[in-house]
């Protein structure tokens, strides 16, 4: 079973493999009792775990970075009904999570599916088409801040990023602001 199948449903508890998607919605099946239902598009969001991040003290980062940081702990999981382990838990295994911003919910969360993807056998980690996109953003940030230009996007009324117009202008050269379209 591969990570980047594995979704959590709204309005249903616990982990789900995505079967087969189609336009309306997608056959999934439970992890934890591995019946397999239909869920609507119109009802229902699937969030792929591969797309959720964790608010820190820093940048964001993945959940596969937190249940990394879990299964290399020697620190025991902690009872989901005691608020108080549950912090401590994610101080000493992740330290820098943003508790203002992650609430206690998501720690219980974090904690239960962590457990029933130990339990299935699930390899936590990136797919690498995933991996691939997180080093081009990298590269690109750092390629602009390199160069000696300066892009902008121009975004009027119904524009979407998509449809927005890069606008260059060269860094301040000699005095002058050089600006191409």
């Amino acid at each position: 079973m591969e990570y980047s199948r594995i979704v959590a449903v709204t309005g249903l508890p616990g982990l789900y493999e995505v079967v087969s998607s189609k336009a309306d919605g997608a056959l999934v099946r439970s992890l934890e009792d591995k019946s397999t239902k239909f869920v609507s598009s119109r009802i229902h969001n699937l969030s792929h775990l591969e797309s959720i991040e964790i608010f820190t003290t820093e940048d964001n980062v993945n959940l596969v970075d937190v249940f990394g940081a879990m299964k290399n702990s020697s620190e025991p999981l902690p009872d989901v009904k005691d608020n108080k382990a549950l912090r401590k838990y994610f101080e000493k295994v992740y330290g820098n999570i943003d508790f203002e911003r992650v609430y206690t919910s998501d720690m219980k969360k974090i904690i239960r599916w962590f457990e029933v993807l130990k339990s299935n056998d699930v390899e936590i980690k990136l797919s690498e088409q995933q991996e691939e996109e997180e080093k081009d953003d990298t590269s690109a940030v750092q390629e602009l801040v390199q160069s000696d230009e300066v892009v902008t996007l121009e975004v009027s009324g119904d524009d979407t990023a998509e449809t927005a117009k890069p606008r260059t202008r060269r860094k301040k050269n000699e005095g002058k602001d050089k600006e191409t379209n």
